[in-house]
């Protein structure tokens, strides 16, 4: 497969969906805490979903992928679970715990940075574990929000739901567990800029 060229642009269809979603992230908050639109919620829940799937599609397709583009998807992603499972617990619908452990990976990760920048990287690439662990958490919540209630449709909603979140959860430790093996690597084969010859 030919590489993707990556440019620097800020001004493409993709970065603009990204940027959609991102505004979408406060709205879905408000929607599910304020006067508690479950339905109106899960709309922007979907759309976020599938403005994610076409801008990857988009960025391909038309030779639109950007370092933005990289920088801004991901982050998307993870404001989004933030705000999820923020809300969720907020409800009642979901634990604390399960609150407080997802950001938590994230934050772990963030100390990896430094070691990242001094070698010349923003960041890893995002490998499958990594996207089999969003898919489940993106999956996981809607249905866990569409389970509160008492009909027969909520709880098979909740069933799922949980299942969801808990494959998404181990994965998402997994992939994280992953990340730290491949930043070990790097650090053993990669020299930092400023120790490399030819560099001040």
């Amino acid at each position: 497969m030919p590489d993707v060229e990556v440019s620097d642009r800020v001004l493409t269809i993709p970065n603009a969906l990204s940027f959609a979603r991102l505004l979408g992230v406060p709205l879905f908050l408000w929607l599910i805490l304020g006067p508690k639109e479950d339905g109106w919620a899960l709309l922007v829940l979907a759309v976020s979903g599938f403005t994610d799937w076409a801008d990857g599609q988009i960025a391909r397709r038309m030779n639109q992928t950007t370092r933005l583009g990289q920088m801004l998807d991901p982050v998307a992603d993870r404001l989004y679970i933030f705000a999820t499972v923020l809300g969720l617990a907020l409800r009642d619908i979901i634990p604390w715990w399960l609150a407080i452990a997802l950001p938590l990976r994230d934050l772990l990760l963030t100390f990896t940075l430094p070691a990242l920048h001094r070698r010349g990287f923003n960041a890893l690439p995002v490998h499958f574990l990594g996207k089999s662990a969003t898919f489940c958490l993106l999956y996981a919540f809607p249905l866990l929000l569409l389970g509160d209630g008492d009909s027969t449709l909520n709880l098979l909603a909740r069933v799922f739901g949980w299942a969801f979140a808990i494959w998404g959860t181990a994965l998402y430790y997994w992939a994280g567990a992953l990340y730290f093996v491949q930043l070990r690597h790097l650090i053993q084969t990669v020299e930092p800029i400023s120790g490399r010859p030819g560099r001040s």
